[in-house]
């Protein structure tokens, strides 16, 4: 499998990874600049040249994995029998940089509920790199004359997200194609909807948050309810109600999104570190 190949098998089951490009060589290396490897947690494939000046750059890339770095980083190396190298001597003479390229993973966020709040905080999260889900019971709450169309037209025109809207009558079997590690944010008009979403959400394996919007009063019914449903009080540590920063306040549904939008940003710049 070239690099090429072996990183769109990464990406396909999202697995982060750093491209390593051998960008620039003066005088003798191993390879000719433009060689390329991805270096995956617990893989690599393809090579810019065995030996130290590889294993330094697998050991950096890999680094870069453990801290969720998102910046490009250069690495240049010395290629000679004086340079002191963790890895061996390779004394072909030349000076290479490497650039390392990481590739995260792309976040998955579901919006369960497209009222007003719900298309607010989809028209923020429609404007970054990630996978969102936009999913209602009412079919006229997803209307291409409510919404527009996901990069090109109205509400979302301007998304850079891959956008999937989703009908669901019963909005909960929606939770079954979400990806691993997929942020869940619950928010329809029914707080009936609402708890059989987070009891489901709960249930399903994999997911990265449940985030709930509404009240202290609403929580502890809920809590109630979900306790009667034979949820544990680890399995409720894991909602996350009420949702977004404390620091943005009000009541507005512009508000809330904001609010609401920047926590699930910080989650997913948490998670990158960990992945």
């Amino acid at each position: 499998m070239d690099w090429l190949d072996a990183l769109q098998d990464l990406r396909s089951r999202r697995i982060p990874a750093v491209i390593v490009t051998l960008a620039t060589v003066r005088g003798h290396a191993p390879r000719n600049g433009g060689a390329k490897m991805v270096v995956s947690p617990d893989a690599v494939h393809g090579t810019v040249g065995g030996g130290n000046l590889e294993q330094t750059a697998i050991e950096q890339a890999r680094r870069m994995l453990a801290d969720g770095t998102a910046e490009p980083e250069l690495l240049a190396l010395t290629l000679s029998d004086k340079a002191v190298t963790e890895y061996g001597v390779q004394c072909c003479g030349g000076e290479v940089t490497m650039l390392l390229e990481p590739i995260r993973v792309t976040p998955t966020v579901a919006v369960f509920g497209l009222g007003h709040v719900g298309l607010e905080l989809a028209r923020i999260l429609a404007r970054h790199e990630l996978d969102l889900v936009l999913v209602d019971s009412r079919d006229e709450m997803l209307a291409e004359e409510r919404i527009g169309a996901p990069g090109e037209r109205g509400p979302l025109g301007d998304a850079v997200a891959r956008v999937r809207v989703v009908h669901a009558p019963v909005p909960e079997t929606a939770l079954a194609d979400l990806a691993p590690g997929a942020h869940v944010l619950v928010m329809t008009h029914d707080h009936v909807e609402d708890l059989a979403i987070v009891d489901q959400a709960l249930r399903r394996p994999g997911l990265a948050s449940v985030g709930l919007i509404g009240s202290s009063s609403k929580w502890a019914r809920f809590r109630t309810k979900l306790h009667e449903l034979g949820q544990t009080d680890a399995d409720l540590a894991r909602v996350t109600t009420p949702i977004g920063i404390p620091e943005v306040s009000g009541k507005q549904p512009a508000v809330i999104a904001v609010s609401v939008a920047a926590r699930i940003l910080q989650l997913i710049d948490e998670a990158a570190a960990v992945e």
